[in-house]
């Protein structure tokens, strides 16, 4: 007896049906914004408790404002004090504004150095099993060091009253400097992100952090100012955003010219964002 073989043809296969509302072409759920908000919260609580199972990781942000701002108030305050016209003391309201600006960078690159641990560690194999929104991932991350940035801000406040740091104009004009500071703290972060997702090690990521970062401190109005310095050097700190930031923390605590500092660190703050943030989040997306 012979048998005959029958295969399904086109014309028989069911109808493909629509996707399901909530779901994308790859049958991926798509994440409302009040999900991605308790997503955040709830990756924000995850870095929190790091942080409380590991008390090291604060040494940095309590220690180095103290650090910083005693080195350079008593091993510089003598001479560039005097070059500013007064002394030490007149030196504490010039480098403690400045160092606000150098704080922020320093907390942000701890950031690229998270990210790339949590993929060397696995973390993020588990995260990618998650129905999460990636991107709540990287912000949560920048939650958690925007916090540790204030910390360290107000530490490095609070070492500059004792020695001496007046605000000249109100506190207000104070607060909006700690705001200025972490708006572009914040947005370099992404920049440090980027390097914590390509490079391979949290070493090479704290290798490059470190000469990006040299340059742009030192080669800035933070510590002098620019108008002792070569100038081809100078050209470089005018358009250096830490110069900016400087400058607009300066006004705004001791008084003197703040708008164009400030809208120049707030345009560099949101270019920086607008570049950097969708190339994190995209190749976050591909590296999950």
């Amino acid at each position: 007896m012979s048998t005959a073989t029958y295969s399904p043809s086109s014309s028989t296969a069911p109808p493909s049906q629509p996707n399901p509302a909530g779901h994308d072409s790859a049958g991926r759920h798509r994440i409302g914004l009040r999900a991605n908000l308790r997503h955040i919260g709830a990756f924000t609580r995850r870095n929190i408790m790091q942080i409380k199972q590991d008390p090291e990781s604060m040494l940095d942000v309590v220690l180095m404002p103290v650090v910083f701002t005693l080195l350079f108030v008593f091993v510089f305050g003598g001479s560039v004090g005097q070059a500013l016209g007064g002394d030490s003391d007149s030196y504490v309201n010039y480098v403690v504004p400045g160092l606000m600006a150098m704080l922020g960078m320093n907390v942000a690159m701890a950031v690229g150095s998270g990210v790339n641990d949590d993929f060397r560690t696995g973390s993020m194999d588990r995260f990618r099993t998650m129905p999460v929104a990636r991107s709540s991932v990287l912000i949560a991350k920048i939650v958690v060091e925007l916090g540790r940035m204030l910390i360290a801000i107000t530490i490095l406040l609070g070492v500059g009253f004792a020695l001496g740091l007046e605000i000249k104009t109100s506190v207000l004009a104070l607060l909006a400097s700690v705001g200025l500071a972490a708006a572009f703290g914040s947005s370099l972060m992404w920049i440090f992100i980027l390097l914590g997702l390509t490079m391979k090690t949290t070493q090479a990521v704290q290798g490059m952090a470190m000469m990006v970062l040299m340059p742009l401190q030192f080669g800035s109005s933070i510590f002098a100012p620019p108008s002792s310095m070569p100038g081809w050097l100078q050209a470089f700190t005018d358009y250096n955003p830490l110069s900016n930031l400087a400058d607009a923390a300066r006004g705004l605590i001791s008084g003197g010219p703040v708008a164009h500092s400030a809208g120049m660190t707030l345009a560099w703050a949101g270019a920086i964002t607008l570049i950097t943030a969708p190339l994190a989040v995209s190749k976050f997306r591909r590296s999950t």
